[in-house]
């Protein structure tokens, strides 16, 4: 797992972290019904591998987690990280 620090940006709905000077992220929106989608995830090439983007996911679904959110994810990575 990556040494990299992950951070809530909540006003621009994403995860992110700093990746020697490039940022990966985790984006989210917010649905109705207490409900929270994670819609795309990147990680500069420099990063990938890394497992900062594994990372980035399991920090979104704990914070979703803590808010009583129910996590859906349109982005493929996402998805396949939490399994849905």
């Amino acid at each position: 797992m990556s040494s990299y620090q992950v951070v809530h940006k909540p006003e621009q709905c994403s995860f992110v972290a700093d990746c020697d000077g490039q940022q990966a992220l985790l984006t989210y929106r917010l649905l109705g019904g207490s409900r929270v989608d994670f819609n795309h995830t990147f990680v500069p090439k420099a990063a990938r591998g890394s497992g900062i983007a594994v990372k980035l996911v399991t920090t979104a679904a704990q914070w979703a987690r803590d808010q009583g959110l129910a996590i859906e994810a349109s982005c493929w990575f996402a998805r396949k990280v939490l399994r849905l």
